[in-house]
């Protein structure tokens, strides 16, 4: 085994699979990625299960060092500068660190959440199923907690695959889609109407439970309270306050306000990516449309390795570079023979 030591690493990261699944009815929440297209894309890179947990890095910076052998990676989702020992690496590649190297990774850009995931995953003891972090309730592996400098990761030693890259679908920029309900009765039309055509901001309050939003206030009809019933990724409470709240990965798994609305499957992702304080607005569609939705995103998971090209690398030898004369014939600024022609019959004849 290798390891993997967090150098340095900003708040909001955490170790995050596909999910714990099968007890919400016990009030486990499910956790997991929160953009599950990245993390799916990293892992496809090097070869895991769409899946297996990975590293789920927040907007700020981050450094990672190869200890006790090379070590495979790959990183997808928000873009963000990066770079090994000088060189840069892309998003959506692999870059394998050789012993002692660092990866590090600058701020996000346009996003919030990048995935690095290692070949042949994390070393860990799956909680209900899954090692994805949930800090509240203290579950998750290889820590309960998110991570944080001096942490160190049991990865597989890399296998000597050639590095790899994935073509994804361009990001869409549109609004967010969402199907109304399960309790948009509890709000009059004009509520719902200014709920529609607002545009709304991600509070820097939120967090993996919940974004909340800062816009207009959205009145109840009868009150904001309800017996309480379940909540799904994307439901979106209004509280008392008027200022709602999209249930994320670490919701509860049930609640109290009602919901207007909810955040179709196929956009939770894209949700997710985006930064606090950027504007954007909602779209009400149908329930029909919002499950082809869902399918096309399936379907995108399930032909990510179709994705996959391989990276022609080439070693460039620096002293070879050197002795080379890569511009032709020389010249000399201060020797006009050198440069200049005596006619544009003998310019025709030199390059």
């Amino acid at each position: 085994m290798s390891k993997l030591v967090i150098s340095a690493i900003g708040p909001s990261s955490s170790v995050q699979d596909g999910g714990r699944f099968g007890a919400q009815r016990y009030g486990l929440t499910p956790s997991g990625a929160m953009d599950r297209l990245g993390l799916a894309a990293a892992n496809c890179l090097v070869g895991n299960a769409l899946f297996a947990a990975a590293i789920e890095i927040g907007p700020f910076g981050a450094a990672f060092t190869a200890r006790e052998g090379a070590i495979r990676v790959a990183l997808a989702g928000a873009s963000r500068n990066a770079d090994v020992a000088g060189r840069a690496v892309a998003s959506d590649t692999s870059v394998t660190l050789s012993d002692g190297e660092t990866l590090k990774l600058g701020f996000t850009r346009g996003g919030s959440f990048s995935y690095l995931a290692i070949e042949g995953g994390i070393a860990g003891e799956p909680m209900f199923g899954s090692m994805a972090v949930n800090a509240r309730a203290g579950l998750g592996s290889p820590y309960p907690r998110p991570l944080q400098a001096g942490d160190e990761l049991q990865v597989a030693a890399a296998g000597g695959a050639a590095e790899r890259r994935i073509d994804l679908p361009p990001p869409v920029q549109a609004p967010i889609r969402v199907v109304m309900g399960p309790q948009d009765d509890e709000f009059a039309d004009d509520q719902k109407n200014l709920f529609l055509d607002s545009e709304w901001k991600i509070s820097a309050t939120s967090d993996r439970m919940g974004y909340r939003l800062e816009g207009p206030v959205i009145k109840h009809l009868y009150g904001h309270n309800i017996v309480s019933d379940g909540t799904v990724n994307g439901s979106i409470q209004v509280p008392g306050n008027g200022a709602p709240i999209v249930l994320v990965p670490d919701r509860g798994t049930s609640g109290g306000y009602p919901k207007i609305a909810t955040v179709i499957s196929a956009d939770l992702g894209r949700f997710a990516q985006i930064s606090a304080g950027t504007g954007f607005r909602f779209k009400a569609i149908g329930i029909a449309e919002a499950q082809a939705e869902v399918r096309k995103f399936a379907e995108l998971l399930r032909t990510l390795p179709d994705r996959l090209h391989a990276i022609d690398n080439f070693d460039l030898n620096i002293e070879a570079l050197q002795d080379a004369n890569v511009a032709g014939a020389a010249v000399s600024a201060v020797d006009a023979g050198t440069w200049q022609v005596s006619s544009p019959v003998d310019a025709l004849t030199q390059d």
